[in-house]
């Protein structure tokens, strides 16, 4: 069986309890869990929850550490793989942000998603809050944690993957370690083809490398630097903001596992009409659909418009929400396709 043929068990796993190792506590006092799966040579890092407001990442860790907590021992997926895994890195956002979805939904309610999300500010944001040793001490208890369970895996890591997503775009896009680019071309080729073949487009966009972000194709882009990150803020003349940023996840673990592949998903909860247009930054295209949902989101709390109008409104101009199904799969097809690659080069 094609590793990628497991998802159709995953997806019909439940959510797991907390039941893993307890590895460290939140700010606001809730566990963080940690769980370790096989022994096997090619040593995985599966995390998800650095943004909290997107939740199809830990859903999917959530499905996954239930379904490889049920597998026998010789399973060829943990004699070939040992898997570290954490759901969720953020409980406190999660809880704030279980106030517009639970891990039962199909889809995502946009009304009560623009009134009800949270989102976590730069000197709060968990994905650029990583220590390293001698370097930089961790932004939250919560940074620390997980690297502090890196740390106690004692081994070199072949492939992180940091499962992200976005509010809202035309499509898909995953994101690569610039370390990668050559050798991620059959990775790219898996994404694309799972992507269309689900009927979605890529979503495409070049930002000249501002924060990191270089375009590599159509769907495919370099991951978000702390160092670009902070040099963007500081050429603003912005230092306060450029002070906040520590390192990433991506960053983080590869200062314990030097050629570790690290990867970004990022899957939007809501698909608007694709536009052809010229590739430019900033993108006046997608500043439009921005102002559309924050038009949106000023008009359901002034009381403007009723839920039922918003979504005829969205309907009406082609916006829908995608699947969470549909979300969960290009995931795992992002997590195959990264560990295939460093599977074939070992």
């Amino acid at each position: 069986m094609q590793l990628y043929n497991y998802i159709t068990s995953i997806l019909e796993t439940p959510t797991t309890n907390n039941w893993g190792i307890k590895i460290g506590v939140s700010v606001e006092g809730r566990n963080i869990e940690g769980y370790t799966f096989g022994n096997g040579a090619i040593k995985l890092s599966l995390i998800a929850g650095n943004h909290a407001d997107e939740p199809i990442g830990p859903l999917l860790l959530k499905k996954l550490v239930h379904f490889l907590s049920a597998l026998h021992a010789k399973h060829e997926l943990l004699q070939k793989y040992t898997w570290y895994i954490i759901p969720h890195t953020n409980p406190d956002g999660e809880q704030r942000n279980l106030s517009w979805y639970s891990y039962q939904d199909k889809k995502t309610d946009l009304p009560n998603y623009l009134i009800n999300v949270n989102r976590e500010l730069p000197g709060n944001d968990m994905e650029f809050g990583f220590p390293i040793d001698g370097k930089i001490k961790a932004l939250r208890p919560e940074n620390q944690a997980v690297y502090d369970f890196w740390k106690s895996a004692n081994t070199s890591f072949d492939l992180h993957v940091s499962l992200h997503g976005m509010s809202t775009t035309y499509g898909p896009w995953f994101l690569i370690d610039e370390n990668w680019i050559p050798r991620t071309q059959n990775l790219r080729i898996q994404c694309a083809n799972q992507t269309k073949n689900l009927g979605y487009h890529l979503f495409d966009l070049d930002r000249k490398g501002e924060k990191g972000f270089q375009r590599i194709a159509e769907g495919f882009c370099t991951r978000p630097d702390s160092r670009n990150m902070k040099s963007h803020f500081l050429a603003l003349g912005d230092t306060e903001t450029a002070s906040k940023f520590h390192p990433s996840s991506m960053e983080s673990i590869r200062s314990l596992s030097k050629d570790c592949l690290t990867l970004v998903s990022e899957m939007p909860l809501f698909i608007f009409p694709k536009e052809n247009r010229p590739l430019q930054w900033p993108d006046p295209f997608l500043k439009k659909w921005n102002d559309q949902f924050d038009s949106w989101k000023l008009k359901l709390i002034t009381g403007k418009i009723t839920a039922e109008q918003c979504l005829f409104e969205a309907k009406k101009a082609g916006v829908f929400p995608m699947p969470w199904q549909d979300q969960l799969r290009l995931q795992w097809q992002l997590i195959v396709s990264g560990i295939e690659t460093v599977t074939d080069l070992k």
